[in-house]
């Protein structure tokens, strides 16, 4: 790869200017580009924050279409994997002529599984809904072009037939399945092995790095160069698969599967049914033994005689319905696998049950239908280093949030990142003169029992004035209810609020509405793009710092403490730092938007800590005047205003 040629591509005089409407050169773009260009040429890493308006996409895409090697690139979401993939790769590889082979892939359960649909015809379904959703997905099956579940139209994310006509790995019979040569996930396994850029996320990148440590499988190819977008979840992801989970919903789809699998190979053996029933109720029973729904916590306060015979039951109605399992496992081979799978379930909740070393944070969680129970590694840096060591590969790490106070420390302590180049580029979007952040005067203490009701009364305002067009973000569930139904009392316009539909759908309706107000917890929180006046105030709730009592910070925050660290401002203040920047990040997403960023957490002021998350804030106005907010967001629609009088001219 010449040096020269990413600047080519990317300079005022480039040939993208005529080819790709409204491309435009960036000082910063192409200096992130040749900071991977460079990364490529020396097998180095490189970890870089490139603020919104960057132009990160295409910055990375150049150097990896040019390099001539075998790339993937990983990132957070499905909805980003679709916009390379089928958007910005295809836009470039026409303007540059790339020769490029591109493959994208995604995690099996994105995925039609033919086995399953074919089987569907034997399933008692649990109501008519199920029955016309599942008929609906066999139609259009045949007309799609990857059998990606996103191809099927007008079909609730909720749908239980989802369950139906896709696999798990537990369900799956892989080189066995009579639909092998025709799977759609085998299809893109098959394609990424001989593309040149593999596009996946994150889930997938840890889930083939496990197969390869245990030396059962891969998923993907080796690649020489790895580009991790949204980095910032990196570390999340990875303390999910280098820990182990034990769910209840592995049992209930257990139970349905060997179901399914009696009823078409021994119909005889109805005796299967008084065995799943057991099975079933002991594990409801366990659900209710460890509390109420929305439940997390350490996995130690529960040593009581009831509880510790609730165990002991369910333990040995495994072991029978395992039994009962092995008798019948000769008669099919979904029979088998049913078997197989249920012995892999009592050796992994015997796990989970039992009493592990320090290293791991032992919890669980109640659902309001399951439960899960996890042993989550306190520190990941030691493994992933371990991933990474002796491979001659490129890593490249970006994000527009991995800097707190403008330095990498938290993201390379978790990481165990030592020989890194750093870069950080500030976003070229003009925030001082476009934003304002607003933290109101007399708000209550977060913790106090009507803050909640402060924070709505001070939005209210701001609302009115800008006509709807408004995320307003919370730190829980809980808040985000209550403020839902006060402000149904309170505006005029139409609030979307999360829970009530799928998420893309909602943001879609909100989008379409024009005058909106939409409520949303930490997933509206980051990875949502909405540009231009739609969206021209995101009001914050509270800072978002993790709960104390949830059991993986506390168990971390003990560690910390035990090596005389300061667990707040070592760990859980730099974490909340990224997430109250990734809240921030909503509201300007182009050269031309503007609007207010109101937090209503009075700590961001009063307390020392608070300049830190300033410093790490994109250089906005500040007041904590209404009457100054309220005559900002006037100007802006004025602005807005004259500038569609001077489009429609």
């Amino acid at each position: 790869m010449n040096p020269e040629e990413t600047t080519y591509w990317l300079n005022e005089a480039s040939p993208l200017a005529k080819k790709l409407p409204g491309f435009s050169p960036r000082a910063s773009q192409i200096e992130l580009a040749e900071a991977i260009e460079t990364a490529i040429a020396q097998q180095s890493m490189l970890v870089a924050e490139a603020g919104t308006g960057t132009g990160k996409t295409f910055a990375y895409l150049i150097p990896a279409l040019l390099s001539g090697k075998k790339v993937i690139i990983s990132t957070g979401t499905k909805t980003l994997q679709d916009q390379l993939y089928f958007r910005d790769i295809p836009a470039l590889r026409r303007a540059m002529a790339a020769p490029a082979k591109i493959s994208l892939l995604k995690g099996r359960s994105n995925y039609l599984c033919l086995q399953r649909m074919e089987q569907s015809e034997h399933h008692l379904f649990p109501n008519k809904a199920t029955i016309a959703h599942v008929q609906q997905i066999k139609k259009q099956a045949a007309s799609t072009k990857f059998g990606d579940i996103s191809e099927i139209r007008d079909l609730p994310d909720q749908s239980l037939a989802w369950y139906y006509v896709t696999s798990t790995v537990d369900n799956c019979l892989g080189s066995e399945c009579p639909q092998l040569e025709d799977c759609y996930l085998m299809k893109a396994r098959r394609k990424a092995m001989v593309a040149d850029v593999v596009v996946i996320n994150h889930h997938l990148l840890f889930a083939d790095a496990m197969l390869k440590e245990e030396n059962t499988g891969e998923l993907l190819p080796e690649a020489e160069v790895l580009i991790i977008d949204e980095a910032h979840q990196i570390p999340e992801v990875a303390s999910q698969f280098l820990g182990t989970r034990f769910s209840s919903r592995q049992i209930t789809e257990l139970i349905k599967d060997s179901q399914l699998e009696q009823g078409k190979d021994a119909k005889e053996a109805l005796h299967l049914a008084g065995y799943s029933d057991a099975l079933e109720q002991i594990f409801t029973d366990l659900r209710l033994a460890l509390g109420e729904a929305q439940t997390k916590a350490a996995w130690n306060p529960h040593s009581t005689p009831l509880f510790d015979r609730i165990l002991e039951k369910a333990h040995e109605q495994l072991q029978a319905f395992s039994k009962e399992l092995e008798a019948l496992a000769p008669q099919g081979k979904g029979l088998e696998n049913c078997w197989q799978r249920c012995l892999e379930l009592i050796h992994l909740f015997q796990q989970v049950t039992s009493k592990n070393d320090s290293s791991q944070v032992h919890w669980f969680e109640v659902f309001s239908q399951s439960f899960s129970i996890y042993l989550t590694p306190l520190s990941i840096a030691e493994p992933f280093q371990q991933w990474l060591a002796g491979k001659q590969q490129t890593w490249v790490f970006t994000s527009a949030t991995l800097t707190v106070n403008e330095n990498f420390d938290l993201f390379k302590k978790q990481l165990g990142l030592t020989q890194a180049r750093e870069l950080i580029l500030p976003s070229p979007f003009p925030y001082e003169d476009h934003a304002l952040l607003y933290v109101p005067r007399q708000m209550p203490d977060p913790n106090s029992p009507d803050y909640t009701e402060q924070v709505v009364a001070a939005a209210v305002p701001l609302i009115r004035q800008n006509k709807g067009r408004t995320f307003f973000l919370f730190t829980s569930h809980r808040a985000l209810r209550q403020a839902s139904e006060l402000l149904a009392q309170q505006i005029d316009y139409r609030l979307f609020v999360q829970g009530e539909g799928a998420k893309d759908q909602l943001l879609r309706d909100f989008v379409a509405d024009g005058h909106g107000v939409l409520l949303g917890t930490y997933s509206f929180w980051e990875g949502v793009d909405v540009r231009g006046a739609t969206l021209s105030c995101v009001i914050i709730d509270k800072l978002p710092f993790q709960s104390p009592e949830d059991p993986v910070g506390m168990a971390r925050a003990n560690a910390l403490k035990s090596q005389g660290k300061n667990a707040f401002y070592d760990d859980q203040l730099p974490k909340s730092v990224l997430s109250l920047k990734q809240g921030v990040g909503r509201l300007i997403r182009d050269m031309t938007d503007m609007g207010v960023i109101m937090i209503g957490d009075p700590r961001l002021v009063a307390r020392e800590y608070g300049k830190i998350f300033l410093a790490s804030l994109p250089p906005m106005q500040r007041t904590r005047s209404k009457e100054t907010v309220l005559s900002f967001l006037q100007h802006m629609t004025q602005v807005e205003e004259n500038r569609d009088e001077v489009i429609s001219d």
